[in-house]
């Protein structure tokens, strides 16, 4: 073993030659590179486990798969409508050198942290990977992060080189370098137009050109850096999304993603590299990150879409097997079909439901346990599959579909039901930034609807005082930078990460999320309420595209609600309701009288004390602008409250 760890720590030919003598000895189940899509036997994880723990599996994916599968597609990129550009692996390789000599030769350091501040491109996998074989440390900011935001970033990370992807992203940045000198270099992906005086900022392609011209002494160097690193590293700061105050950076090294993809490896192993995968997540989410990571060790072709108002086309363009996301985008998805449903009559009505009825059955009361459903039922579901449900499936874009990972807020049991019947596997889970993703998800087999999934092998998970989710493990970040006061109330004297997220355990081990702890409010009659499970359930509904749930320290529960206004237009033209603009429309006795009675359909099932009592309808959405939302769309309650004080206040009178 002493000498197979030597051959692995080797210059580049004979790592590649060591990763074959692997894959032979696992009969070609190791994780980085499968010769065949196949089950790894238990008996090989040892193996497994040993060779990916003497190496970065960051440092190393790339350049194991460009070994083995040169010409094989690595990832796409959306370059217009129908229109995505392939790499290879081998392309990809060479980009990450290219990129890895430039960072060098531009004097990144080991350990110095890379801020890249775009929406989604390759250049951003390419970028993270070139750090990776430097030590460095890339920094991802959300896309749509403001002036203020990106700035406190780069001064609280130390930040002295950005890549940035558009002409917004360039003019944020140049304000921020004004602010702190320090910030040295800009490379822009996208072509821009420079501010006057700009004698630093490079394109992306002229980064490439740098490492082009790299000289034998450089590439040795980026060699040493790379061959040097440890999974005691730092590999990325994942900066929280600040709902309740300023973001924190929570240090994640190496061998938390090397523990995080081994531990999904062994989970998921229905993904294999037939699997393609859509990533339209920003990159800088720990969920989209963290994912497509995965896919690339797995060998998954991860399909980038730099857009995300264009998902719906890049789904049925793409038609991936697997794809990330949060629940909204279901909820989307639902009230479209729920919408088309309810205008269905006859037998088209009566076939629906049947099928429904029958995936139901097969799917949830079957399938879901691992038993084979009678062939009366089965008989039935393949008929319903091919004459509704695939039909369905293609007019979404998932008529492929493997498993659909979805996690970063509640989505409904009934809207989980509902897709389990019609054979798309919506995977839920629930993990946070600082827990490099993913703590818990649905197991292939037995998962329970309402539950958020069962841990990861080797993540613990208990409950802790009021109800608090508590989580250990080697997934853990290491603590917060720069912000030791921070990290220390992050954990508890024995080690254990608070999540801040309230839940319990069922009988068959799986977690079930109440709500964020700074969340839940008291009424003045003293009832606890969990504002997220009725935001979600009312998201469910095609009219309502956000909803804020107030009620702290008062008599009863109201509501902040935007609706989802092409909708509402629709359905004001049908009704023939007439209005001058948005706030005449959301003022309409008509209109809130519609939205009242589907309130209360909705809310069958809550306590009297939970159910929203008055609501408002607001004529614009909530924005980040505004400082409404984070930059992961979740709710910040208290700006809401102070922006909305008066239709509060009004509710209550």
């Amino acid at each position: 073993m002493y000498i197979f760890s030597q051959i692995i720590k080797n210059h580049q030919l004979i790592d590649c030659l060591a990763l074959k003598f692997v894959i032979i000895l696992t009969k070609g189940s190791i994780f980085a590179v499968t010769m065949q899509p196949q089950k790894p036997s238990r008996g090989h994880f040892w193996l497994q486990k040993f060779y990916l723990s003497m190496r970065n599996i960051l440092t190393n994916i790339i350049f194991d798969n460009a070994c083995a599968y040169p010409e094989r597609v690595a990832l796409t990129e959306r370059i217009s409508a129908g229109n995505w550009q392939p790499t290879t692996w081998l392309q990809l390789k060479d980009k990450v050198e290219l990129v890895a000599a430039a960072l060098q030769i531009s004097g990144v350091k080991e350990d110095d942290k890379i801020g890249i501040f775009s929406s989604n491109h390759a250049e951003i996998i390419i970028s993270d990977f070139a750090a990776y074989c430097n030590r460095a440390v890339p920094v991802s900011i959300y896309s749509t992060s403001s002036t203020e935001q990106v700035s406190y970033i780069v001064k609280d990370a130390g930040i002295n080189f950005m890549i940035v992807g558009d002409q917004t992203q360039y003019d944020i940045a140049m304000e921020v370098q004004r602010a702190n000198p320090s910030l040295r270099q800009i490379v822009t992906i996208k072509e821009v137009n420079k501010a006057h005086g700009d004698l630093t900022t490079i394109s992306f392609d002229r980064l490439l050109h740098i490492g082009r011209s790299a000289s034998v002494t450089t590439r040795k160097e980026v060699e040493r850096r790379k061959s040097a690193a440890s999974p005691e590293d730092v590999a990325t700061l994942i900066y929280t999304s600040g709902t309740t105050g300023e973001p924190k950076g929570a240090i994640l090294p190496h061998s938390a993603f090397n523990a995080a993809l081994q531990f999904h490896a062994e989970k998921l192993e229905m993904v294999t590299d037939r699997d393609t995968s859509l990533c339209f997540l920003p990159l800088s989410h720990i969920f989209e990150k963290a994912w497509s990571y995965f896919c690339l060790m797995q060998r998954v072709v991860v399909n980038i879409n730099p857009n995300p108002k264009e998902i719906q086309d890049a789904v049925k363009e793409v038609r991936p097997t697997c794809m990330c996301s949060v629940p909204r985008f279901w909820e989307k998805v639902y009230s479209a079909i729920d919408d088309k449903l309810s205008r269905t009559r006859g037998i088209k009505k009566w076939m629906m439901n049947r099928a429904l009825k029958i995936g139901r059955i097969r799917n949830l009361q079957y399938a879901r346990l691992g038993k084979k459903a009678p062939w009366w039922v089965e008989a039935q579901y393949r008929f319903f599959d091919k004459k509704i449900f695939t039909p369905m499936k293609r007019i979404i874009g998932v008529e492929n579909g493997n498993i659909f990972p979805t996690a970063g807020a509640p989505l409904s049991a009934n809207i989980t039901e509902f897709f389990h019947a019609c054979g798309i596997y919506i995977y839920i889970g629930y993990g946070l930034s600082e827990t490099t993703a993913t703590v818990t998800l649905f197991p292939a087999v037995g998962f329970e609807i309402g539950t958020i999934g069962t841990p990861l092998p080797g993540v613990e998970v208990k409950i802790g005082a009021d109800d608090e989710i508590l989580v250990k493990g080697p997934t853990v970040m290491r603590g917060y930078y720069n912000k030791p006061e921070a990290t220390a109330e992050a954990f508890t004297p024995d080690g254990w990460f608070r999540t801040g997220d309230a839940g319990r355990m069922d009988a068959t081990g799986a977690l079930v999320l109440t709500d964020r702890l700074k969340d839940l409010f008291k009424t003045s009659n003293g009832k606890y309420i969990a504002p997220q499970a009725i935001e979600a359930r009312l998201g469910e509904d095609k009219f309502i595209e956000q909803v804020a749930v107030i009620g702290d320290k008062r008599k009863y529960v109201t509501a902040i609600i935007i609706p989802a206004f092409e909708a509402l237009k629709d359905y004001a033209r049908r009704k023939h309701i007439a209005y001058k603009n948005l706030e005449e429309l959301v003022k309409n006795s008509e209109i809130k009288k519609m939205i009242s009675e589907r309130i209360e359909r909705l809310q069958k099932g809550f306590a009297n004390f939970e159910k929203i009592k008055k609501f408002t309808l607001i004529p614009r959405e909530l924005t980040m602008e505004m400082g409404e939302l984070t930059n992961t769309q979740k709710i910040r309650r208290p700006v809401v409250s102070s922006h909305f004080a008066h239709e509060i206040e009004a509710m209550y009178a």
